[in-house]
């Protein structure tokens, strides 16, 4: 039996040179054209495979670590996720961009605490319900406490203002909860509150309003609240089914806002058609498949948490990938979310290898339990 999944680790290695190559393309104008970047048009590039290099050997330290001491440092993880988010929004401290304050600066490079609350929230939600199993069916005892915590990680989401990062968060914990036997009456009951809170949110805020109003008619203030969408439309337009060339996406010319970020899958499906974003779609779908499988084989050798974890990771880097690419294709509402592994960003970069590590490190833990040696 080999050591580890090989399919799972080529297909994320795959994800992530395909997205060195795309972040490149994607971002050459805005690089040429902007004050900060020196005229480089290898700033992000450059930058893009130091985040990629960090991530990788980040990676390849966090698989040394033992998923009995990750589940003993989830809550203090957790703890500290929080604290980051909370320094966020004090002025001074926290860094501002474009009316939002999501980062706090490092001094060579800005951190983004909500991506790392998403990998926080995966192994705090499967401890607190490995230790909690036993009340996951009374509401005041289980899943109250559980609530109270998401809700104070949501208001401070909320403040940056960060709502994508909220529904991810969101499901995250609700998946894991659902998975580890939380009672199906009060999982009905919780949806239902949260599908009123996100309504109330929506209707509470008329810039969240624009985005809904745009995204149901783009074409109808395409200068406008519907320039965004109406511009990466344009480009899977453009694409059709086997792209205009590596390089040759006319989006990216400073169309396209944020191209290489919240809008890659666009700038793909212009420059390599219907059947490179099919590819893509594949290796995200493998990815999320062979993650649940891991978190299987964890269950059939009761390992609970490991289980939880692989399937928290799963539902995460699944949820994200789908939103990001329904609001790219004029399916969702436009939401601040990357592509993960694929889309330029340090501290999701960094976040997803981490949990990529440790989800090998879950497989790699019941392999060798299968052999009969110690994990």
């Amino acid at each position: 039996m080999p050591e580890y999944d090989s399919s799972l680790l080529w297909t994320a290695l795959g994800l992530l040179m395909v997205g060195l190559v795309m972040v490149y393309s994607a971002s050459i104008a805005l690089a040429e054209t902007s004050r900060f970047t020196g005229g480089r048009t290898s700033y992000f590039l450059v930058r893009h495979a130091i985040f990629l290099a960090t991530g990788i050997v980040a990676g390849m330290f966090v698989f040394q670590i033992s998923m009995h001491l990750w589940q003993r440092l989830a809550p203090w993880l957790f703890a500290s996720g929080i604290v980051l988010l909370a320094l966020v929004l004090i002025p001074g401290i926290g860094h501002e961009v474009n009316g939002a304050r999501r980062w706090l600066w490092l001094g060579i490079a800005n951190l983004q605490p909500s991506e790392l609350m998403k990998l926080f929230a995966v192994l705090y939600a499967a401890d607190y319900t490995v230790r909690k199993a036993a009340l996951m069916h009374s509401f005041k005892r289980g899943l109250l406490p559980m609530f109270a915590v998401m809700l104070v990680v949501g208001w401070l989401l909320l403040r940056e203002p960060d709502f994508g990062a909220f529904v991810v968060i969101t499901a995250i914990a609700m998946a894991i909860l659902f998975l580890g036997g939380m009672n199906g009456r009060w999982f009905a009951a919780l949806m239902g509150l949260f599908a009123i809170g996100f309504a109330g949110l929506i209707l509470s805020s008329p810039y969240r309003m624009q985005r809904i109003f745009g995204f149901m008619d783009p074409w109808a203030d395409s200068f406008g609240k519907g320039y965004q969408l109406s511009h990466a439309l344009i480009a899977f337009g453009r694409g059709e089914w086997l792209g205009v060339g590596l390089g040759g996406s006319v989006e990216k010319l400073l169309y396209l806002p944020e191209a290489h970020t919240d809008f890659l899958l666009a700038v793909i499906g212009e420059e390599l058609g219907f059947a490179g974003v099919t590819v893509v779609i594949a290796l995200f779908a493998w990815l999320v498949i062979r993650a649940f499988a891991i978190g299987r084989l964890a269950v059939k050798l009761e390992r609970p948490y490991s289980a939880l974890v692989a399937q928290g990771i799963a539902v995460w880097l699944g949820v994200q990938a789908l939103i990001n690419m329904g609001v790219n294709m004029g399916v969702l509402p436009t939401k601040g979310l990357t592509l993960p592994l694929m889309s330029f960003g340090g501290s999701g970069l960094l976040a997803n290898c981490v949990a990529l590590a440790i989800l090998l490190r879950i497989d790699w833990e019941s392999r060798q339990m299968m052999k009969g040696q110690p994990a």
